[in-house]
């Protein structure tokens, strides 16, 4: 099992507003034990959102759904205006 992290810094007053939209992107794109995460202490408007994919070809085929699947893209319309930077990990369970 891997955990695919993406973490986001959100514009300043947009934390909110991203959080509620990763997970409608969550919900349409059916993912996997998927959890969200804010700031309580560390760099301000941090949103996290994780999931779990069995293998990282399994993580490519959500990645090619998200690209592609017409109500994901429309959940995700504008997202990208909500966050200044972000990054992507993936942790495999020990």
């Amino acid at each position: 099992m891997i955990v695919a992290r993406n973490t986001f810094t959100a514009r300043p007053g947009q934390a909110g507003k991203l959080l509620s939209q990763l997970k409608d992107m969550a919900e349409a794109g059916g993912l996997q034990n998927c959890r969200f995460f804010t700031d309580i202490s560390g760099d301000f408007n941090t949103v996290i959102m994780e999931f779990e994919v069995d293998s990282l070809a399994a993580y490519d085929s959500v990645h090619e759904s998200y690209m592609t699947d017409p109500e994901i893209r429309e959940k995700a319309a504008g997202y990208t205006e909500l966050w200044t930077s972000g990054k992507r990990e993936f942790l495999k369970s020990a």
